[in-house]
């Protein structure tokens, strides 16, 4: 008898790795309600009966039940077809229909419903139909704004439980036996600690059994891994089946599998384990509630684990990172650069002509030639350039020349900018690219702009005035400039909540604020006014960032989705839905074809703007995230969350290559130098930390092996890239910026 079934075990055992494989983990829901599975341990003698039946039986089944819902949809053309290449009449298939029921009452599966069509289709939907099983998973998405999941829906799958008092009995077996297992499996295994315990909870609590969830809690909350800590908090509230309604947190848990990533061998050991037990309770929430990413090859081990997990959903499929990311830079567009006053010929002490400079003929050489790694120059559109804003690459250029280039023994000079009495309560800054102005958002729901350098801001004249100017002048820019408003400083009002995110435009024109009252404004920098309230969230807008080339602008808030804008449309032109939890930073890549949101679920997306989709999924820290920034040649990005870690990723493989610790509280600023060499982090501990990128990542080796898997072995080596640690007095570091001569600008509120 044993043999028998071990050997029914092994063959439905490959069933099921191939059907996790092909469905991409999405099991149908209403396929586990309550009743054992095809491969669930320990099915009941009726269930064996209707396991044992011949597959043509099976498909035949299977086939009537799919004509009867193409019936009950009245898609006749379609019924017609199945039943002539099926080779079926109409009487035959009444009277199968009629023994299918008949067999379907006799298995004494309640909720089988009779042989109902819509049970059969959710009975085979697992191994045949991978379309069945999305469909079915995708009304409990968490969709945009108020299109979320019925909460009565979602919290009905936990009226089925088994007996409450062997909830204690069932996970302690289970931790006994991971506990007793080699050690190279024990820390894979370990894995599934944590979801299991969430949904036996959750199970007892809605089920009301209110002291045994409690006991439940406080014997095994212990045992959990000290970042899901704050889930914990949260979940120990939960206490009563009232308290789980319109939970956001309980919802985050019922919609989403939680992904685990398993080598073969280890997750055979725990499912010979179930099947010899005959754990329903525990094997029904894996097949409910988990994602299994089974890899073959050898088990990962415990800081391998660790490096990459913490989010509120597990760690990402790696099926979601194998999408192609064009991370190169696109060809700038050449520009003649006139050469300056200084360049012409100027004898030196000697009486000697000095010679002339090469003229560059193009902005920079090193663009010329197309990235191969850079998507098409005209993927997205982009805006063209005006005569200004070549002005303004001319200067930039120039200044590049003057740039000093930083590394382990030059390190960069760092300006901080306090503000003082900032009473109002500062929540963000931001500097233009050319560090010629600076600003900041604050809680009392203003904006406020000021000068750093001697040339006062200026609004333009009134129409009245304009109308006077000579408009063929040399200097009419300077000209319709009112000298009576000029002034250090401008106050911007319009929003009515705290404002949490600012971003200036590349061309120093335009400034965007966005605030808790749920809009993002765009306000002019010649006439200091609001120009356009965008209106889209529902929610609290964290954060706003311009894209590199203007036009475009993302933003992100507590709504969860992040929206993809253009200044002149007034709606989004893309919307990023798939985190769990709000949207706290977001980030444009240099060429602008990507962008890169975190959450507080503790995972970092990458987005296509021209697709919509999801790239890049990628989890490791511990906590929100706070700050992202892409390396300038766009190839990798840093992260910093509010577990004081600053985690470096390579875009093009979708894997972490380092992690930087040092920092004591969370990091809200992440900066590279111009050339890539140095990254600046500030944090709420009052520091601004320096670290050598370049060593980083010039050391780093990328196989193809570690890429597929996901094996990462992070060197132990912050100390090492560590350049520097800066002080300030009293003042949290909210924000860094390079000059183009590669100066650090650091601010923050201080903080007596």
């Amino acid at each position: 008898m044993a043999a028998v079934q071990s050997g029914q075990i092994d063959t439905e055992e490959e069933k099921e790795i191939k059907s996790e494989t092909s469905n991409d983990g999405s099991r149908n829901n209403s396929s586990n309600d309550g009743r054992p599975l095809s491969v669930s341990p320990g099915t009941t003698s009726s269930g064996g009966s209707v396991k044992s039946s011949s597959g043509t039986t099976e498909e035949q089944q299977t086939l009537l039940a799919v004509l009867q819902f193409l019936k009950k949809n009245n898609l006749s053309e379609s019924v017609e077809i199945l039943r002539r290449e099926a080779g079926l009449s109409e009487e035959s298939e009444d009277q199968k229909g009629s023994e299918s029921s008949a067999t379907g009452s006799g298995a004494g599966n309640k909720d089988m419903g009779g042989g109902d069509a819509s049970s059969l289709l959710s009975r085979v939907s697992i191994a045949s139909s991978p379309v069945t099983a999305v469909a079915a998973q995708a009304p409990s998405k968490v969709g945009a704004g108020d299109d979320r999941p019925d909460v009565n829906v979602v919290l009905s799958a936990y009226s089925q439980q088994g007996d409450p008092a062997l909830y204690d009995v069932y996970y302690s077996g289970l931790k006994k036996f991971i506990e007793s297992v080699l050690d190279c499996h024990r820390a894979e295994l370990s894995q599934v600690f944590y979801p299991l315990f969430v949904h036996m909870y959750l199970e007892l609590v809605y089920n009301n059994h209110e002291s045994e969830s409690k006991a439940f809690f406080e014997k095994f909350s212990g045992d959990q891994e000290c970042y899901y800590g704050d889930d914990l908090r949260i979940l120990s509230s939960l206490s009563k089946k009232e308290h789980m309604r319109g939970n956001e947190t309980l919802l985050d848990f019922r919609t989403s599998k939680f992904v685990l990533r398993i080598s073969r061998d280890s997750y055979q050991l725990l499912k010979r384990h179930l099947q010899e037990r005959q754990n329903n309770q525990i094997w029904n929430i894996i097949q409910e509630h988990l994602y299994i990413d089974i890899f073959d090859g050898m088990p990962r081990s415990k800081s391998q684990i660790d490096a990459m997990s913490g989010s509120l959903a597990g760690e990402a499929k790696r099926d979601s990172n194998k999408a192609k990311v064009f991370y190169g830079l696109l060809k700038e567009p050449e520009i003649e650069v006139p050469l300056d006053d200084e360049d012409e010929e100027v004898e030196n002490e000697e009486g000697k002509p000095k010679k002339k400079k090469p003229k560059k003929d193009s902005l920079g050489s090193k663009s010329k030639k197309q990235d191969p790694n850079a998507p098409q120059q005209n993927r997205i559109p982009l805006p063209e350039l005006k005569d200004s804003d070549k002005l303004d690459k001319i200067m930039n250029l120039k200044e590049a020349t003057k740039r000093v280039r930083l590394g382990r023994d030059t390190l960069p000079s760092i300006c901080f900018y306090s503000f003082l009495n900032a009473y109002q309560g500062l929540t963000a800054v931001d500097f233009t690219d050319d560090s010629s102005l600076i600003a900041g958002g604050y809680a009392d729901s203003t904006v406020r702009v000021w000068s750093v350098t001697p040339k006062k801001l200026r609004r333009v004249k009134s129409a009245a005035d304009l109308s006077l100017i000579d408009k063929e002048s040399d200097d009419v820019l300077e000209r319709i400039m009112d000298e009576k408003t000029a002034s250090e400083s401008k106050i911007l009002h319009g929003h009515s909540g705290p404002v949490y995110g600012i971003s200036f435009s590349p061309d120093r024109n335009y400034l965007l604020s966005c605030s808790e009252d749920g809009t993002v404004r765009l306000w002019s920098l010649q006439t200091f006014t609001c120009l356009v309230g965008y209106k889209g969230h529902n929610y609290p807008v964290w954060d706003t960032q311009f894209s590199p080339y203007g036009y475009y602008f993302i933003s992100g808030g507590h709504d969860r989705v992040a929206r993809l804008w253009a200044t002149d449309h007034y709606q989004p032109l893309r919307m990023f839905a798939g985190h769990l939890a709000d949207i706290t930073c977001t980030r444009f890549h240099p060429n602008s074809n990507y962008v890169a949101t975190g959450s507080s679920d503790r995972t970092i997306r990458l987005w296509d703007v021209l697709t919509g989709n999801c790239v890049r999924i990628l989890t490791g820290h511990k906590g929100p995230i706070h700050a992202l920034a892409f390396s300038p040649n766009g190839k990798f990005m840093a992260s910093g969350a509010t577990d004081g870690r600053v985690l470096l990723w390579d875009i093009g493989h979708g894997i972490m290559i380092g992690d930087l610790k040092g920092h004591t509280d969370a990091i809200y600023a992440l900066k590279f130098s111009r050339d890539g060499e140095i990254l600046a982090s500030g944090s709420m501990d009052n520091t601004v930390r320096l670290w050598d990128a370049f060593k980083a990542f010039d050391e780093l080796e990328t196989d193809d092996f570690t890429a597929t898997t996901g094996h990462i072995h992070l060197p132990e080596n912050s100390q090492e890239l560590l350049l520097g640690t800066y002080m300030t007095k009293s003042t949290p570091v909210i924000h860094l910026h390079f000059t183009r001569r590669n100066l650090l600008l650091a601010a923050g509120a201080y903080n007596p």
